[in-house]
């Protein structure tokens, strides 16, 4: 115990990355003008001075955007249970995964009407999820901690992302489902630009060590990484209806900027997954720097509101 906290310590004394991010969760920087928070931040993960007078690169741009690009339609799609709702009204309820429930505490869950397998999620965040293959051997206290710091985050504070601001903190339940792994349910997620599909990331390998793969729109592989590392001895099977998929995604992209959506394929099925206005919080590697360039000049900005 010693041993770890010394550890935690030296890093938080020197990773600066690791210590603005702790601090921000303490709410050190809550005052702050998103501008002011955002241009910090951005230097910190990055090490570059972020030009918000002429962007170039796509992070550089999912920056501007989030300072500038404020539509009220925004807080619905990021909400992972009303966003349900306003897909269906886009593309149909087909491909929509169930919501086996939703509640604003985790301790008005009843899961004795939840199945042997399921998946709770938070709607308002990233990454408040607990994965359930086993209910009668779960562990029912790991899961309540987890899920009830993040209902307590405010999420729009970590990297100052206007959508997230006002979307009510929620847990809802869904089906646990695999694709043809048989283990995992694999992500693509399609970058789109006014409804244009230009790329797709599959991810894989989360329970492992989590990779990414990169993929034109036509399933040509792309020898490129954004954050975490491609592989390319393993190639991802074309998805039986990717043309679909494509549709799908130029459809709920339509008319916006940028939008990232996520899909899952599974035995021929399509199922939505989520929308991101700001992948990665415009602050993710891109190796080649190329290739971050060139998504750049996909992502024209709306002009500038005064």
């Amino acid at each position: 115990m010693i041993n770890r906290i010394l550890q935690m310590a030296g890093r938080f004394l020197t990773n600066p990355e690791i210590r603005f991010g702790y601090l921000t969760k303490l709410g050190l920087f809550d005052k702050w003008s998103d501008e002011k928070f955002i241009k910090k931040k951005y230097y910190i993960v990055t090490g570059e001075k972020l030009d918000l007078d002429n962007p170039q690169s796509f992070n550089e741009k999912i920056e501007w955007l989030k300072i500038h690009d404020r539509q009220p339609v925004y807080t619905t799609m990021v909400d992972k249970y009303a966003a349900k709702a306003w897909v269906t009204d886009k593309i149909g309820s087909e491909y929509i995964i169930p919501t086996l429930g939703v509640w604003d505490r985790f301790s008005d869950i009843n899961f004795d009407s939840l199945p042997e397998q399921f998946v709770l999620k938070c709607t308002h965040d990233s990454g408040g999820v607990s994965i359930v293959t086993n209910k009668a051997e779960m562990n029912k206290k790991a899961i309540r901690k987890k899920l009830e710091q993040s209902l307590k985050r405010d999420y729009f504070y970590l990297d100052r992302e206007w959508p997230y601001k006002n979307v009510p903190p929620r847990i809802i339940a869904e089906p646990y489902m695999v694709d043809e792994s048989g283990v995992e349910l694999k992500d693509y997620k399609i970058f789109c630009f006014y409804g244009i599909p230009k790329l797709i990331q599959v991810d894989f390998g989360r329970h492992d060590v989590h990779k990414r793969n990169l993929y034109t729109t036509g399933w040509d592989y792309i020898e490129a990484s954004i954050k975490y590392p491609n592989d390319p001895t393993i190639q991802i099977p074309r998805p039986p209806r990717l043309e679909k998929m494509l549709e799908i995604a130029g459809c709920l992209s339509d008319g916006i900027p940028h939008v990232r959506v996520d899909l899952y394929s599974i035995n021929e099925k399509i199922y939505f997954g989520e929308l991101t206005l700001h992948h990665g919080g415009g602050m993710e590697k891109f190796t080649p720097r190329d290739l971050g360039l060139k998504m750049g000049e996909w992502l024209v900005l709306p002009p500038l509101k005064i």
